[in-house]
């Protein structure tokens, strides 16, 4: 098996986050991705934007690009599963794969930071990259204002990429004890 470089847009040796295409310090995770288990709760293409407990938070103006779903063994920044995308074709609702994450995409809600795993069968093409983090900086800009409708304060932004390690390392492993979110989304 032939190994496969990290583009020049991921190399570098720092975990900490950068605002451009890639994260810094992503090489070593091109050649050696973690693999996570990730429960598809929305499919690619769906409109209807739901929560890991399964009830619709919203119905979205336009299609997820990505098949989106949560790991749930962690537990995000935020109190709710860690949440992931996966780049490919549609997955059903419930479908659970294992998968590598490639990296990840920071967002703010409401002030909480909120990591997406990118994950995927391959490493993301630049193109993918670009694609997903102008969905997610469109994607805070919507729920900005969703949050405003709904008087529920606090800063909504992309905050860019970082390495899928970093975003596992900063989530905590989901025990028993966990219920659900802590706060309505």
């Amino acid at each position: 098996m032939a190994s496969r470089r990290a583009p020049a847009s991921w190399q570098g040796g720092s975990t900490a986050r950068r605002r451009d295409d890639g994260p810094a310090g992503a090489a070593d995770e091109v050649a050696d991705p973690p693999e996570v288990d990730v429960v598809i709760e929305i499919p690619r293409g769906s409109f209807l934007k739901r929560g890991s407990t399964g009830q619709v938070d919203f119905v979205s103006p336009l299609p997820c690009p990505f098949n989106y779903g949560s790991v749930p063994s962690h537990i995000g920044l935020e109190g709710d599963l860690l949440d992931a995308l996966v780049l490919g074709p549609r997955l059903p609702v419930g479908t659970r794969v294992r998968v590598k994450a490639w990296g990840a995409v920071t967002l703010t809600d409401r002030g909480m930071s909120d990591d997406k795993l990118v994950c995927g069968s391959r490493a993301p093409t630049a193109l993918q990259r670009r694609s997903v983090l102008w969905f997610f900086r469109f994607y805070a800009k919507c729920k900005g204002l969703l949050n405003l409708w709904r008087a529920r304060p606090g800063r909504n932004a992309c905050d860019g990429w970082c390495t899928a390690r970093a975003a596992i390392d900063r989530a905590r492993p989901r025990d028993d004890a966990w219920r659900g979110p802590p706060i309505e989304f």
